[in-house]
């Protein structure tokens, strides 16, 4: 009852006019950003995060919940019209969505996509809005000792899931946490790896580690690959647009159980979104009555992965804002706005900033509605923004970071760092090290240090403290299984892919 009242209150807050305009430009640019191949809501949330210094905490929230659904939402245009997925999350949709397309029936695919989107993010909000108090009851009794084990749980599990090898993937963890490293130290007051620098007392500022390994360093990237690769043939939006009884027959289950598949998962750490979008169009193609479609246009494979995707944006959102810890790239960025505001995450947030909490969760409700009206009436628009050089777009969005960081601290110095992070995007890139490590391991270094002498201090420097306390010991159990099990979960991930081949 306490989470219904504080709800109502937060819609009171996110129905004002300047917050809706906020959430909407959320998610007029999310939409066009998943439309965008290669523009992620991790690349675009990076690239405004120098705005965090100018403009008030919740209204920048409610924009970044905006861009990372919307995102969401578009990212179904480009795999169903182009065969290209912005994103790991949209390839199932790809599969199915353009041979539906082809079959000239994309109008019904694109309308599965938009609906279930709509359907599996309400209920995955849904599901945040009641299930986060409980959570954040649960972590108030987590003490020193088990934030530090749920730490290491979340490194482990992103650097395990992402990328194609565990080795690159710790590698990359390593320099992040190295990276974190860098500054004063909170318990001496000595400096750490600041190479006589001033500006590098206070550590290095994440927005321009985010800015330069996702902005800059994709563009770099890109320039590198240059015009090598065709581009894939862009199909019209041919046939009505609503779909059939038949199609809503065929759909609706699809939508429930992606929801059921996509928030649990997206919950977890590194969760994300690639694995549900993956067991939902598994599971679909199972259940199916008409299996012999899948491969050449079944709307089942549309709607089921486009329900998961959605559903585990939401789910990504409950760590977040319940415990403090990212389990993707986008939530590692916005977790690094919310340190611009000097707003500790965690249990604490949701009576330390309830309003900011309760605005941002009720404005995924009212986002959701826009981005469905944004979604269907507009397709054609989206389409049009596939005709950008991507020349044009990748040099606005250099000149956009620089801006950005210079405008933020009016640095030089910055600037240059920005670049060598670009450079350190770029090398990530080219030799397939995954980035969201580096990110994370950058900016839970210093929460995680400071949890691990804290334990230690008050345990009088007993290490056996982490394996003697039952939820500390869980955690760091569960932590080894994913280390292990990372070989056995790529070969299956591996062996499914090629099924669906």
């Amino acid at each position: 009852m306490e989470a219904f009242e504080a709800l109502l209150g937060g819609f009171a807050s996110a129905l004002t006019p300047t917050t809706l305009m906020w959430g909407f430009i959320g998610c007029l640019v999310g939409t066009m950003v998943g439309v965008l191949p290669g523009i992620g809501p991790a690349l675009t949330i990076a690239l405004l995060l120098p705005l965090t210094y100018h403009v008030p905490a919740t209204s920048m929230f409610v924009m970044f919940a905006g861009i990372y659904y919307g995102a969401a939402y578009g990212g179904s245009t480009t795999s169903i019209l182009l065969n290209t997925p912005g994103e790991t999350a949209s390839v199932m949709t790809a599969l199915e969505g353009n041979k539906m397309a082809r079959q000239g029936r994309a109008g019904q695919a694109l309308a599965t996509a938009a609906i279930g989107s709509f359907v599996a993010g309400t209920l995955g909000t849904l599901a945040l809005t009641f299930f986060a108090p409980v959570v954040v009851e649960a972590a108030l009794a987590f003490g020193p000792a088990e934030y530090f084990s749920l730490m290491v749980l979340a490194l482990v599990a992103v650097t395990s899931v992402l990328g194609n090898s565990l080795l690159r993937g710790l590698i990359a963890l390593g320099l992040g946490l190295l990276l974190g490293m860098v500054g004063i130290d909170l318990q001496t007051g000595q400096m750490r790896f600041t190479f006589g620098q001033p500006e590098l007392l206070d550590g290095i500022e994440i927005t321009i580690a985010a800015v330069g390994i996702f902005a800059v360093g994709e563009a770099l990237y890109l320039a590198w690959q240059g015009r090598s690769s065709k581009p894939s043939a862009l199909l019209g939006v041919s046939g009505r647009l609503w779909m059939s009884a038949s199609d809503w027959a065929r759909s609706w289950k699809a939508w429930l159980r992606g929801t059921l598949f996509g928030f649990p998962i997206g919950a977890m750490p590194a969760g994300g979104a690639e694995l549900p979008t993956l067991l939902s169009y598994y599971t679909e193609k199972k259940l199916s009555k008409h299996p012999e479609e899948f491969g050449k246009g079944a709307i089942e494979g549309v709607a089921g992965p486009e329900a998961a995707n959605n559903a585990s944006a939401a789910g990504v959102l409950m760590p977040l804002l319940t415990l403090g810890i990212p389990t993707s790239a986008t939530a590692a960025i916005m977790l690094s706005a919310f340190e611009s505001y000097g707003i500790q995450t965690g249990p604490q947030l949701f009576t330390s900033n309830s309003n900011l909490v309760w605005t941002l969760i009720a404005s995924l409700y009212i986002g959701n509605v826009i981005l469905l009206v944004l979604n269907l009436p507009l397709i054609g628009l989206w389409v049009k923004l596939l005709k950008i050089p991507p020349p044009w777009l990748y040099a606005g969005i250099i000149i956009v970071s620089i801006i950005g960081v210079y405008s933020a601290g009016n640095s030089v110095f910055n600037v240059g760092l920005l670049f060598v992070f670009g450079l350190l995007g770029y090398l990530m890139r080219r030799f397939d090290f995954p980035a969201p490590p580096v990110l994370m391991g950058l900016i839970l270094a210093p929460m995680a240090e400071q949890s691990l002498r804290q334990a230690l201090t008050i345990s009088q420097g007993q290490w056996t403290t982490f394996l003697t306390r039952p939820i500390s010991a869980t955690l760091l159990g569960i932590a080894l299984l994913l280390l292990l099990a990372q070989p056995v979960y790529r070969h299956w991930r591996s062996r499914q892919a090629a099924q669906l081949q």
